[in-house]
């Protein structure tokens, strides 16, 4: 595996971590080959009859769905030496497992492909000005063509996120002007309130001062009005200094490992959104992680820290982008646009890591402990779903270590991601303490169909595969309810989920 091919690189001690579980459909032969045996012969499947005695032998056995090659040449294409009836057998369970799944009706096709024939830059709340762009200047690139599994069940492009907020509903109703009005207020003056700024954020912010907003939620700017512009230029010009400090330095021995594998896992970041898949936002990722990596040696480049960028990219972006960011061609922006994206981009991703990163280092005990924490949790939530799991023997390293190295993020579309991320900058230690709980009503959210699967296999799929590529703000603001009811009964109870 590329991750662990490079994970002794550096003179710290192992620099990269490999990122565990696997993406839908799942990718694991051992998982696939299962699939056309007979039914009667799962329990005797050496899967699941040894349980993993470390976590280090967990990690050597566990591989990255994205994780494909150990050449950044290579593409989806080594795919193709899977036998077609194998193939056809893993896309079948995925189908059955969805359709066993109540989700709300597909929209139509026209709705989901629609694309505005004109894309609009519009004004910055930053010192930057642009001007009109002409009609035709933002035709797409066209998305670089990746084979993907034989037969893969078709799933339609993430929806787009211009409206952040509502689901469902008119862009801007009467409640949501009134709540964007009070935010304006709160950002407009002298001293921003920042634990009335949480409070109104909680539920979601409007995506028309998103932004600013996530700035100052994040640490990265003061609450004083006067000093943001002021250090705004700094810490941009600081960023671009580590860029000519060190960005040269990927070319030396010492950091090939690093790079190689950051160059390889960016195009694999979110590849069903145009956006991500132009030459010029790949290059502005692989500068924010690589100068992330050498500035933190004690974790280094970690696969899934690339997904982390992906938020901060979108909410910065549509600073400037009326609607349809996920198709925007960024190569009608300016180059000072893109650097302060770029840059505000780098530094609230490191706020947010500098919260969670002993996720990242080595043996990422972080994680295994959340993962521990979340299965002690669960047991005294729901024991029968607990107790489905002991039965056929499915560990929630298997499936809840991606929950937590990603944030949830390959399991919910990239809008719900943003919607999430709102509150988890409102709560004190969201993305580590209140996440546990999202996690846990994550799970329970799915409790009928978990114990609908009376199979080790059928389970992981089932769990590596849930269905919420039509999930918007409504679903998402009944999952924060329920996250927030089990931490208030637990968090301060810890003998309700002690053995």
């Amino acid at each position: 595996m590329a991750a662990e091919g490079a994970s002794n690189g550096g003179p710290g001690g192992r620099s990269i971590q490999p990122v565990y579980g696997a993406q839908h459909p799942p990718l694991d032969p051992r998982l696939t080959k299962n699939f056309i045996k007979e039914r009667s012969k799962v329990n005797a499947l050496p899967m699941k009859n040894k349980k993993a005695s470390s976590f280090h032998e967990f990690a050597r056995d566990t591989s990255d769905a994205w994780d494909i090659g150990d050449d950044e040449d290579e593409d989806f294409s080594s795919f193709q030496t899977l036998n077609s009836k194998v193939a056809r057998a893993t896309a079948a369970q995925v189908l059955e497992n969805h359709s066993r799944l109540r989700v709300k009706p597909e929209r139509p096709q026209a709705a989901l492909s629609e694309v505005p024939t004109n894309c609009k830059v519009i004004k910055s709340n930053s010192e930057v000005q642009l001007s009109r762009m002409p009609e035709d200047a933002c035709m797409r690139n066209p998305l670089h063509k990746q084979q993907s599994l034989p037969l893969r069940p078709i799933i339609p492009l993430v929806a787009r996120i211009s409206d952040q907020n509502a689901s469902g509903a008119p862009p801007m109703t009467v409640r949501e002007k009134t709540r964007l009005e009070k935010f304006r207020q709160l950002l407009s003056s002298h001293n921003t309130d920042l634990d009335e700024l949480r409070k109104c954020s909680w539920p979601g912010v409007p995506r028309e001062v998103r932004p600013v907003t996530w700035r100052l939620l994040s640490g990265y700017l003061p609450a004083n009005m006067e000093r943001r512009k002021l250090t705004l230029q700094r810490k941009r010009e600081e960023y671009f200094g580590f860029i000519e400090q060190y960005y040269d330095s990927r070319n030396e021995e010492h950091h090939q490992d690093t790079y190689r594998q950051i160059h390889i896992d960016i195009p694999r970041t979110n590849p069903l959104i145009p956006l991500f898949q132009q030459p010029l936002v790949q290059e502005i990722f692989e500068r924010i992680l690589f100068i992330w990596a050498i500035r933190h040696p004690a974790s280094g480049y970690v696969q899934g820290i690339n997904d982390l960028v992906t938020p901060f990219f979108v909410v910065f972006l549509s600073e400037y982008v009326e609607e349809d960011v996920e198709n925007f061609d960024v190569t009608n922006l300016s180059q000072d646009v893109l650097r302060s994206i770029e840059a505000d981009s780098f530094w609230c991703m490191s706020k947010l890591l500098d919260g969670i990163q002993d996720n990242y280092t080595f043996a990422q005990p972080g994680i295994q402990k959340k993962v521990k924490a979340l299965e002690e949790l669960v047991s005294r939530i729901d024991e029968q779903v607990h107790n489905h799991f002991r039965k056929y023997e499915v560990e929630y390293l298997q499936f809840a270590f991606r929950w937590m190295n990603n944030l949830l993020m390959r399991e919910l579309p990239l809008r719900c991601t943003i919607r999430l991320w709102d509150t988890y900058q409102s709560e004190p230690e969201g993305f580590s303490h209140f996440h546990l709980y999202v996690c846990a009503a994550f799970l329970i959210k799915w409790r009928k169909e978990i114990l609908d699967e009376e199979d080790f296999q059928g389970l992981l799929m089932l769990l590596q595969n849930l269905p919420t590529i039509h999930w918007g703000n409504e679903e998402i603001g009944l999952l924060l309810a329920e996250a927030y009811r089990l931490k208030y009964m637990f968090a301060d109870a810890p003998n309700h989920y002690r053995r």
